[in-house]
């Protein structure tokens, strides 16, 4: 049983048998304990038999052997209040989590309401920090991009605004999140808390703004490529017609002169050299026809 005051933070693997005894030990509805291992859970709050349960999505590294899967992924951390303790839960391994234990190790806060705060800002660092990997990462693909024009490079931007979505949509949650926690005073915060907690929402706000800057920028550079790409597939079909017309001009002249039928000048000592020479003259005539063009 942990003592009063006391910080638990539980972490995979997770059982069935675990939660039940955890739940019975500190008395905390066993959904409450269940709802960390949905990955979809969506961010909410919510208190029964006065134990107040908080979920809140934060970003971490996808582990996922498929090549086409986004970078970053978005998972529920599950944070209860009892009479006594703090538990967090975490479906998977969280960096906001670590970030936590640094700042917080071998401490035992009186605070529980500041402490459930500082997860928050942890998790809203943990955003801003993988958001500006994500940028960097685009800008790097782009780069590539431009010298290669590689479908290697337009995945991994692929995998890019995957990741990107994610974001999107759990920093639209955590906002409203935090906003309904300052409208309703969930955690009972004073004025110095509420300020605080003030701060996060527009620390939220303000990633989910650099989120949705990037995605449209990624959006606009995946449509600019994709034109690009287009007309360099026209240029190179209109070149491929050109060479093909201009080939096969001759080849219909020496086909003429290859009938088994009389033909004038058949019978000169240079018939081979009519067509041969007729063939380079209309070649030559349509070839400077083309580049006058700018076909080429």
């Amino acid at each position: 049983m942990p003592e009063a005051g006391a910080w638990v933070n539980v972490l995979p693997p997770l059982k069935q048998e675990e939660f039940s005894a955890l739940s019975e030990s500190l008395e905390i509805p066993l959904d409450f304990l269940a709802d960390s291992l949905d990955i979809d859970e969506r961010s909410r709050f919510e208190e029964e038999d006065n134990v107040k349960l908080i979920v809140i999505k934060t970003p971490t590294e996808n582990n996922s052997f498929n090549d086409s899967d986004a970078y970053y992924i978005t998972i529920p951390i599950c944070i209860i209040l009892t009479h006594n303790q703090i538990i967090t839960v975490n479906s998977f391994e969280n960096g906001a989590i670590k970030k936590f234990l640094n700042t917080f190790q071998n401490r035992h806060p009186d605070n529980r309401k500041m402490m459930v705060l500082k997860i928050f800002e942890k998790i809203s660092q943990t955003y801003m920090e993988s958001l500006k990997e994500i940028n960097q990462r685009r800008n790097l693909m782009e780069q590539k991009l431009y010298d290669s024009n590689r479908n290697e490079e337009l995945l991994e931007l692929m995998k890019i605004q995957k990741s990107l979505v994610y974001f999107v949509t759990a920093l639209r949650s955590n906002e409203i999140l935090l906003m309904k926690i300052a409208r309703t005073n969930f955690l009972g915060l004073n004025e110095e808390e509420k300020e605080f907690l003030e701060d996060l929402v527009v620390d939220i706000s303000q990633g989910l703004e650099m989120a949705n800057i990037y995605t449209n920028i990624l959006s606009s550079t995946l449509d600019a490529f994709a034109s690009i790409i287009n007309n360099n597939m026209n240029n190179v079909l209109k070149r491929l017609t050109s060479i093909t017309i201009i080939l096969s001009l001759p080849a219909l002249v020496t086909g003429i002169y290859g009938m088994n039928v009389p033909i004038p000048y058949s019978a000169s000592p240079h018939a081979f050299y009519i067509p041969l020479i007729l063939s380079v003259v209309i070649s030559v005539i349509i070839s400077w026809y083309f580049m006058k063009k700018k076909w080429f």
